[in-house]
């Protein structure tokens, strides 16, 4: 097998992504000016924070003479789905790690089939020993089960020290833009990474799309080691994950819905959708500030219709 290609000739991306203005009466009654930052542009295959976090890790296992990448993700991942493209992009073999044993002898969902279609060689296992991934003895036996000992690892959701220095760009494309940046969170790299790049006076917000309460700690620690300790000022809004991963129920569907046919936006449901809900509500709320402007990061675009070409324009 030849050696990858060079990530910076097929990984090209087009920062800084366009900030647009949207005018919303359910913002601008409360004083409140809404911008979109479309990071979902910034690349055709690895749209928003997936391009951020995992070009970095991409480089760096081509330069390191890696020939796979091996990396975590649930059914229905958005980091797997791009991981996959990615390593189609580089002739880079990749193998998905999956959350759940009981779906190896079930069809694929359209998320991986979409994996398996970009080459991914994907991999099963119990949801108990998934939990425990984090453990590093543990994560070495899963790798190694799945065949890719010799693999390039990224962990869960792309959050790792390289990703949060890529998603630091973000923030430090947004300096001066608006008060806030909130972005919808899975693992907590994103947050973690643009509040490091936002300056003085800025505020990060995060909107989880998971329950537990569990992302504050994981911010402090991936923060704690990409950067030292604390960076930047962020916090969390909790209250907006509707049900649970993947949960999109009718009031968010039909939110997400009107939203595009307002403002002209294809509102991915699954992370956007619900940080859009979110700030409507915390606008509602009075949690910002008359004349406050507030930036919401779209990090993804819905899923393409069948039979459209990948990254064909919509």
């Amino acid at each position: 097998m030849e050696r990858p290609v060079d990530p910076d000739v097929l990984l090209q991306a087009r920062p800084p992504s366009p900030v647009r203005e949207v005018r919303d009466e359910r913002f601008e009654r409360h004083g409140v000016r809404l911008l979109l930052k479309r990071d979902d542009l910034v690349h055709p295959e690895l749209p928003g924070n997936k391009w951020r976090k995992l070009a970095p890790n991409l480089r760096a296992a081509v330069d390191g003479g890696y020939r796979g990448l091996v990396t975590f993700g649930g059914a229905y991942s958005n980091h797997l789905l791009a991981a996959a493209a990615a390593g189609r992009l580089l002739g880079l073999a990749t193998t998905g790690i999956v959350r759940g044993d009981e779906l190896a002898g079930r069809p694929l969902n359209p998320t991986l089939a979409r994996c398996a279609a970009d080459g991914m060689r994907l991999h099963f296992v119990a949801r108990s020993a998934y939990r425990r991934k984090g453990e590093p003895e543990v994560a070495r036996q899963l790798i190694a089960g799945a065949g890719a000992a010799g693999a390039y690892p990224v962990p869960e959701g792309g959050s790792n020290v390289l990703a949060l220095e890529g998603c630091a760009g973000l923030g430090r494309e947004l300096h001066g833009v608006s008060d806030v940046v909130a972005v919808a969170c899975g693992t907590g790299g994103t947050l973690a990474g643009l509040a490091a790049g936002l300056a003085p006076g800025q505020r990060a917000l995060g909107v989880p799309v998971l329950a537990g309460g569990f992302l504050a700690a994981e911010i402090r620690s991936l923060q704690e080691q990409a950067f030292g300790g604390p960076a930047g000022d962020w916090s969390l809004a909790e209250g907006f994950d509707h049900g649970g991963y993947a949960r999109v129920p009718a009031a968010l569907e039909a939110f997400a819905a009107d939203f595009e046919d307002r403002h002209g936006l294809p509102v991915e449901r699954i992370y956007v959708a619900k940080l859009l809900w979110a700030l409507a509500e915390l606008a509602a709320a009075g949690a910002f500030p008359a004349g406050s402007a507030v930036t919401a990061v779209v990090t993804g675009r819905p899923p393409e219709p069948p039979g459209r070409p990948r990254g064909a324009a919509r």
